[in-house]
C-alpha cells in the first residue's frame, strides 16, 4: 500500500488559518527574562562574522541580522521551539527532566543529543541546511552568549543564531547581486570616461 492510496480527512478543515486573540508573551521578552538580550545575540553572531557582498562591514551585518532576527522570530512554530528549549533548560536545573538525574544534565553528556537536535531543528526551520551549517559553526566555537549557556539553551540559541546568520548572508549577497545587475542594465549608468 502507497502512502498515497490512504484516504485523507481534513479534520481541521474548519479551522481558523490565523492567530487568535491577545499574544501576551512575546519569545523577545521571554529570553529577556532568561538573561539572553538582542545585544548578546548580535554580538555573538558577529564574533564568527565574515564579510560578503551586501555585508562588507560589522555596521551592514549587525543591521541585516536585525532584520532577520526579527523576520524569524515573527513565526510562532520558530517561538515554541525556542521556548520548548527553555522549559527543558528549567526542568534540567531542578532535576526534573524524565530519565535524566539533575548531574546527568548538569554534565552535558555527549550521548544525551536531544539539545543538539532542537538546535539542528531550529536552525533549519529558519533557513534550511544553511542554518545547520551555521549551527555547527556556532555550536563548535560556542561565541560570546553561547560559552555560558546551559546544556539545552546553548543549542537552542546557537540554533536561532545560526539560522539568523545563514538568512542574513544568503539575503545579503541576493541583494548585492540584484543592485549589480540593475547597475549593469540601468541606462542612467554612464560611464564617467570622456571620449575623444
Amino acid at each position: 500500500m502507497k502512502l498515497s492510496d490512504i484516504e485523507s480527512k481534513d479534520l481541521k478543515k474548519n479551522q481558523s488559518k490565523e492567530l487568535e486573540g491577545e499574544i501576551t508573551r512575546d519569545i523577545i521578552e521571554i529570553l529577556e527574562e532568561e538573561g539572553i538580550t538582542v545585544r548578546m545575540l548580535v554580538d555573538a553572531a558577529l564574533e564568527l562574522y565574515a564579510p560578503h557582498p551586501g555585508i562588507e562591514t560589522r555596521e551592514l551585518a549587525e543591521e541585516k541580522f536585525l532584520r532577520e532576527l526579527d523576520i524569524a522570530v515573527s513565526d510562532p512554530n520558530l517561538c515554541l521551539l525556542i521556548y520548548s528549549g527553555i522549559l527543558l533548560e528549567k526542568e534540567g536545573l531542578e532535576g526534573r527532566l524524565p530519565n535524566i538525574s539533575r548531574s546527568s544534565y548538569e554534565k552535558d553528556l555527549t550521548f544525551i543529543i536531544a539539545d543538539e537536535v532542537l538546535g539542528m531543528s531550529i536552525s533549519k526551520y529558519i533557513s534550511g541546511d544553511k542554518g545547520m551549517f551555521e549551527f555547527v559553526r556556532f555550536d563548535k566555537q560556542k561565541p560570546g552568549i553561547l560559552a555560558e549557556l546551559g546544556p539545552f539553551m546553548d543549542d537552542i540559541i546557537g540554533g536561532l543564531i545560526g539560522g539568523v546568520s545563514a538568512n542574513m548572508y544568503t539575503r545579503a549577497m541576493a541583494e548585492a547581486a540584484e543592485m549589480a545587475k540593475k547597475k549593469k542594465t540601468d541606462p542612467e549608468n554612464k560611464s564617467d570616461v570622456i571620449s575623444g
